[in-house]
C-alpha cells in the first residue's frame, strides 16, 4: 500500500534507538525526508546512517525549550516545511509515590508533556499553510492504566490524552490529524531499565524479569518496535486524514477494560 508520503518532511523525537527509531526507519522507507533528534551524538549519527540518505540528525534534550526551537528551525532550513511530526521521549523517572521528589515530578512536566506542546505550537504553522498535517504523540499504556512503579508517566500520559483531544479539535479545519499511540510493553532501553528496578525489589535477574513481563502478556511476549512504529506510521499516512483525536492501545491485548 502506498502511504503517500513520498517527500514529506517528517519529524521524530528520541529516535536515535527504540520505537522513535523504528519510526523514522519506516517513515524513511515510505520516502519522508527525515529529521531526527537525541541528545547522545554518537548513538544519533550511528541511527542516520540506518535510517536513509535524505536523514538530518539534531543533538536536542526535549525537555528544553531553546533545543526544540533550534530542532523545529534548523529542520526547516535543511529539509523544508513540516508535514510530520512524531513527539517521543524517553520516558520519566521511576519509582513508587511516596518516594518520588518535587525536582522529579518537574522533569517529568517539562519531558512528557511540555515537549509535546511546544513542539506542536513551534511546528504547526507550516501544515497550517499547507492544509495538511500530521503529530502522533508516543506515549504508553499507563494512561489508560496507571502503573505503580510509574507514577510520574501514568499522570502525565493520561493528561496527554486530554491534550491529543484539544489539539486535534483545534487543527481540524486546516486539514491536520492530532494522535496518540499508546505502546504496551516493549523490547527498549526503558523496558531494560524497568526490568532492572523489578529485578533489584524481587530479588532476580535481569533476563528473569524480562522473562515474566513477557510471559504475563496475553501474546505470551512483548513488542517489538516495528510494531509500534507501524502504527505510527499508519497514522501519519494519507489514508488516516478522517482518523483524529484518537488515543491508541497498541499492546497486544494486555490493557483490561473499554476504551
Amino acid at each position: 500500500m502506498d502511504l503517500g508520503l513520498h517527500g514529506k518532511v517528517a519529524m521524530v523525537a528520541a529516535s536515535s534507538k527504540g520505537i522513535g527509531f523504528a519510526t523514522a526507519k519506516m517513515l524513511a522507507q515510505e520516502g519522508c525526508r527525515i529529521s531526527i533528534c537525541a541528545r547522545n551524538e554518537e548513538a544519533l549519527e550511528a541511527a542516520a546512517g540506518h535510517i536513509g540518505e535524505e536523514t538530518r540528525s539534531y543533538v536536542v534534550d526535549v525537555a528544553n525549550p531553546d533545543d526544540l526551537r533550534w530542532w523545529v528551525d534548523q529542520t526547516r532550513e535543511d529539509l523544508g516545511p513540516i508535514d510530520i511530526v512524531v513527539t517521543n521521549t524517553g520516558g520519566p523517572p521511576a519509582g513508587a509515590l511516596d518516594q518520588i521528589t518535587d525536582e522529579q515530578w518537574a522533569q517529568g512536566f517539562e519531558g512528557t508533556l511540555m515537549n509535546i506542546i511546544r513542539l506542536v505550537r513551534l511546528s504547526q504553522a507550516d501544515m497550517i499553510a499547507s492544509k495538511w498535517g500530521r503529530f502522533v504523540h508516543i506515549t504508553s499504556l499507563v494512561a489508560k492504566e496507571p502503573s505503580a512503579l510509574l507514577p510520574i508517566s501514568s499522570t502525565l500520559r493520561t493528561g496527554v490524552m486530554s491534550l491529543t483531544k484539544l489539539q486535534a479539535l483545534k487543527l481540524a479545519k486546516y486539514g491536520i490529524t492530532v494522535n496518540s499511540v499508546l505502546p504496551g510493553h516493549t523490547m527498549t532501553d526503558r523496558q531494560t531499565h524497568l526490568a532492572d528496578i523489578r529485578a533489584s525489589q524481587q530479588g532476580i535477574s535481569q533476563e528473569e524479569a524480562l522473562r515474566r513481563q513477557a510471559e504475563s502478556m496475553p501474546m505470551g511476549r512483548m513488542a517489538d518496535p516495528d510494531e509500534i512504529a507501524a502504527a505510527v506510521v499508519f497514522l501519519c499516512s494519507a489514508q488516516a486524514s478522517y482518523v483524529s483525536g484518537v488515543s491508541l492501545l497498541v499492546d497486544g491485548a494486555a490493557t483490561v477494560g473499554f476504551g
